[in-house]
C-alpha cells in the first residue's frame, strides 16, 4: 500500500491543479487528494465506466430456447445471456444500466406470455400476481423473453434507489430507458400499448415515485435556455443518477411534445448540434466511431456498447470493446462485465477492476491513469 501511495503521489504532484494540496509522497493517498482534485476539476461527462445491456435480463430456460432456436438460431443466441439482480451489478461496479419498459395501466396485460408453452419452465412464483398490477413493466421480449429480476419498473427503481442511498459517493449512474411497444411476434400473443402522451406523463410519474428531484441530474439542470451545456462537476453530481430516453426520433418527439420543459429523462439526439442536444446512443462501434468523436467534442454525454447479441463473447474478440473505451464515450454498455464460461474469457472491464476512470478523449493525461473509483 505505501508503494502505491509513492507512485499515486508522484503522479499527482506532475499536476499543476493538485499541487494545491501540498502533500508529502507518504500521505497522498491517505489524505484523498486524487478524490478531491478530480471532484472540483473533472465534470459528468469527463468520465468512462462501464454499464450493462438489458440489466434486467433473466436467463430464458433451455427448453423455450431450444424452441426458439429450431425456428432461428440466431435469434436463439442473440438472447442467450442473463445478468444477476440489479444490486449485485452495481456492488460490482455496473455504473450504467437499461431497462425496457411496456405500458401497462390497468395491469395484468403481460401475465400469460402466449409463447412460452407449459413444457418450456416455469415461470417465477410471483410472475401472475405481480404482472397483474398496474404500472409499467419490465421485460425484454413480450410473450417470449419475460423474465426479469425486477418485473416492475417501481421495483427496479426501489432497488437502485436504495442502493444509491446506500452509497453516496457513488459516480453519476446513467439508466436509459426503452419505451417498447413493437407488436408481438408470437401468433395470438399479447397487443402491446403505444407510447403516447399519457404512457409518457405516467413513465415520468412513475420515475419521480421514487427519485425525488434531488437525487437526479435533469435535463432542465444541464440545458441552459441558449442551448449550451452546463454539467455538473464530479463533486456535485456524485450519488446522483440521470435518466435517458434512448429511442428514435419519433419517440423523442412524442415525449417532448408530452412533457416539454417539465422532463424526467435527456433524450436521444443524434444531432450534437440540434437544440438541446445533450445526450446521445451510438452503440455501433467502430462504425459510430467519428460521431462519438463529435458529440463528445460538442459537450455531449454518449453511451456505446462493448459487445452486442452475443458475438463477441463467442468469438473471445475484444475489438469492439477496446474501440468503445477509446472512442471517448461516456458510457459504455456490456453483456459480459465477467465471462461467459460457457463461450470463453471475453469480458468487458475497465483495467485493474477500476469503476471509473478519465475520459481519455476529454482529460487527456491528465489524471495520469490514477482512477476516479478504484
Amino acid at each position: 500500500m505505501k508503494l502505491f501511495a509513492l507512485i499515486a503521489a508522484s503522479m499527482l504532484l506532475a499536476i499543476p491543479s493538485v499541487q494545491a494540496c501540498n502533500l508529502h509522497a507518504t500521505d497522498a493517498k491517505a489524505s484523498g487528494c486524487p478524490q478531491k482534485w478530480m471532484n472540483a476539476n473533472l465534470r459528468l461527462n469527463d468520465i468512462l465506466t462501464v454499464g450493462t445491456h438489458n440489466s434486467y435480463k433473466q436467463a430464458i430456460p433451455p427448453a423455450l430456447l431450444a424452441k426458439i432456436a429450431s425456428q432461428s438460431p440466431q435469434i436463439a443466441a442473440g438472447l442467450d445471456y442473463s445478468h444477476p439482480p440489479l444490486n449485485e451489478e452495481l456492488d460490482d461496479g455496473a455504473r450504467n444500466l437499461e431497462l425496457d419498459v411496456v405500458y401497462d395501466p390497468e395491469g395484468g396485460r403481460y401475465a400469460a406470455p402466449a409463447g412460452i408453452p407449459p413444457n418450456a419452465g416455469a415461470l417465477p412464483a410471483d410472475f401472475t400476481a405481480t404482472m397483474a398490477k398496474p404500472g409499467f413493466k419490465v421485460l425484454h421480449v413480450p410473450d417470449i423473453d419475460v423474465r426479469s429480476s425486477c418485473l416492475t419498473l417501481t421495483q427496479c427503481l426501489t432497488i437502485i434507489r436504495h442502493w444509491s442511498r446506500a452509497h453516496p459517493h457513488h459516480i453519476p449512474m446513467l439508466i436509459t430507458m426503452n419505451a417498447k411497444d413493437d407488436p408481438s411476434q408470437v401468433p395470438g400473443g399479447v397487443q402491446t400499448l403505444k407510447f403516447d402522451a399519457a404512457a409518457y406523463n405516467a413513465l415520468d410519474a412513475e420515475i419521480a415515485s421514487v427519485f425525488p428531484e434531488s437525487a437526479m441530474i435533469r435535463p432542465r439542470d444541464v440545458i441552459g435556455k441558449d442551448g449550451s451545456l452546463h454539467w455538473p462537476t464530479l463533486g456535485t453530481a456524485r450519488g446522483k443518477v440521470l435518466f435517458a430516453l434512448d429511442e428514435p426520433p419519433e419517440k423523442v418527439i412524442a415525449y417532448e411534445s408530452a412533457r416539454g420543459g417539465k422532463r424526467m429523462m435527456f433524450i436521444n439526439a443524434p444531432d450534437p448540434e440540434a437544440e438541446g442536444a445533450a445526450y446521445v446512443t451510438l452503440n455501433e462501434v467502430p462504425a459510430d466511431l467519428a460521431r462519438i468523436k463529435d458529440a463528445v467534442a460538442a459537450g455531449l454525454i454518449v453511451r456505446t456498447r462493448a459487445d452486442a447479441d452475443t458475438v463477441e463473447a463467442r468469438r473471445n474478440d475484444p475489438s469492439r470493446r477496446d474501440a468503445a473505451f477509446a472512442s471517448g464515450a461516456q458510457y459504455v454498455s456490456t453483456d459480459y462485465r465477467h465471462p461467459d464460461v460457457r463461450f470463453g474469457p471475453y469480458e468487458a472491464r475497465l483495467p485493474d477492476g477500476a469503476v471509473a476512470v478519465c475520459n481519455p478523449l476529454r482529460t487527456g493525461d491528465q489524471c495520469r491513469g490514477i482512477a476516479i473509483d478504484p
